[in-house]
């Protein structure tokens, strides 16, 4: 996939996420980041257990935006436990 194709998957994956579990975006950037990071840790996680990773279809949306939610869910369990928020 080219960079413009992983940026638009992380943006759309990073807001479905952002949307599913804090009902708001965290921002263009961060979703984009969060995204992005949900796209390769999904596709990773997903080839390690023999499904198809990230391909630049359906799936990949539905892979990378799962990741994300665990990113970010993580995220916010972090954030909360260190005192930051």
């Amino acid at each position: 996939m080219c960079v413009l194709s992983w940026i638009l998957l992380g943006l759309i994956a990073g807001v479905i996420a952002s949307k599913i579990v804090n009902k708001g975006g965290d921002g263009a950037i961060l979703d984009i980041v969060l995204g992005i990071l949900g796209a390769l840790v999904g596709g990773y996680v997903f080839n390690t257990f023999g499904e198809v990773g990230v391909t630049a279809d359906l799936w990949s949306m539905f892979v990378a935006a799962i990741a994300a939610i665990a990113i970010l869910v993580f995220y916010h369990a972090l954030l909360r436990f260190s005192g930051w928020r």
